[in-house]
């Protein structure tokens, strides 16, 4: 038994934010039934074909997933759709600024026939305030929050190479549903969770944010290094690779003095005897620690720093996470069934050893069509006369 089986949702969803909400759900066991336009479907499925022909977003996005297709522009789409949230649990949407209302679909609207129902919408800087109606994709949230002017070398910004405000929206609308579920134990009444993938950003900002506070100095941009922290970031080794290494305390700055640069008068030369000490010399001790290093192959350098506990990290490429030996000795890979062949999927990371997630397949446009408004009710001529109306 999973934590959410019984639960039903019903997604409006597109692109990341959304999906990664709700497959996240019914990981967990959640029913969850994506409501596709039809014929083309999420328009995320067409960003891509890298994996099998289909587009990576929607692979990681939507397994365990049902599809049925409506056009909710014509009446009889919304009265199945109406239909369907009338024993739903929750409703996930995240359309253009304004659509869900328009569709009769607020919080308020559908409080009143279904009282048990948590609608969470999930939108670029939320239903309110004068950003309300502005179109926000990542990386414009990523550049209003704030996230690229830390983010890149001195002389750039740089984007995050992944979608991190949408996973942080979707991060955050999954554990709001899940505390929305845990409220309605309690009340027997749902409620509206509204996400706004600026506000999400903001609160990632954390340090940043405070260390500039009062008008100080924000962080610098500083690369793969730490800003605040020194050394704390990547250094090349003399075989040509990357190693990425962090001190955190003044007791592993003496100990890699000593054991790693082999250099113990370092440890308290006045230039570098504490962290903001040297952040201001940043420059001279990288180059220190660079001479030390070219000397040593990565694997010689790893070796030092795991044999007196540094932390350090290996500088991976995409190839290199797929045959990672950690993920691979853990068991992390499970396979997903999709339209064209099955493929890898990294299990949930947290869930509990008491059950076993969902890994069900990811669905073609409209799969679920039939069989969903056949469990309505409608007959077969009826079906077909959607069908052939275009309504699915």
């Amino acid at each position: 038994m999973r934590p959410l089986d019984g639960i039903k949702v019903i997604a409006l969803e597109h692109a990341i934010a959304a999906p990664f909400c709700t497959r996240q759900l019914a990981d967990l066991g959640a029913r969850v039934i994506k409501i596709e336009r039809p014929g083309v479907g999420d328009f995320a499925r067409a960003y891509d074909a890298r994996v099998e022909g289909m587009s990576s977003h929607f692979v990681w996005t939507n397994r365990s997933k049902e599809s049925l297709s409506l056009d909710l522009k014509q009446p009889v789409a919304q009265d199945m759709l109406h239909r369907l949230l009338a024993d739903a649990d929750v409703l996930v949407q995240n359309l253009a600024p304004g659509a869900a209302d328009r569709l009769g679909l607020s919080y308020e609207a559908l409080a009143e026939k279904y009282p048990q129902i948590i609608v969470c919408g999930i939108s670029g800087y939320g239903p309110d305030g004068p950003y309300r109606n502005k179109k926000a994709y990542d990386l414009l949230i990523q550049s209003e929050s704030g996230f690229l002017s830390v983010t890149g070398s001195p002389e750039a910004s740089a984007k995050a190479g992944c979608s991190i405000a949408d996973i942080a929206a979707g991060m955050y609308a999954y554990t709001n549903i899940l505390s929305a579920l845990l409220q309605r134990q309690k009340t027997g009444r749902g409620c509206r969770i509204d996400v706004s993938m600026l506000e999400c950003m903001v609160e990632w900002m954390s340090f940043p944010l405070y260390y500039a506070i009062d008008d100080q100095t924000p962080p610098l941009r500083a690369g793969a290094s730490h800003a605040t922290i020194f050394p704390y970031g990547p250094f090349p080794a003399g075989d040509g690779k990357t190693v990425m290494l962090g001190l955190q305390n003044e007791r592993e700055w003496k100990v890699f003095c000593e054991k790693v640069l082999e250099k113990p008068e370092l440890a308290d030369d006045a230039r570098f005897r504490s962290n903001p000490l040297r952040i201001d010399n940043r420059d001279t001790l990288r180059s220190i620690i660079n001479d030390v290093f070219m000397h040593l192959s990565a694997a010689q350098l790893v070796a030092r720093l795991d044999a007196i506990g540094i932390a350090n990290a290996n500088l991976n490429s995409m190839h290199d996470v797929w045959q990672h030996s950690q993920l691979a000795a853990r068991g992390r890979w499970a396979q997903v069934q999709t339209p064209n062949g099955p493929v890898a999927a990294l299990l949930p990371p947290g869930i509990p050893a008491s059950f076993s997630p969902r890994m069900d397949p990811i669905p073609a446009v409209g799969q679920h069509t039939d069989a969903i408004l056949a469990e309505l009710g409608l007959t077969a001529a009826q079906i077909a006369a959607m069908h052939a109306e275009h309504t699915v």
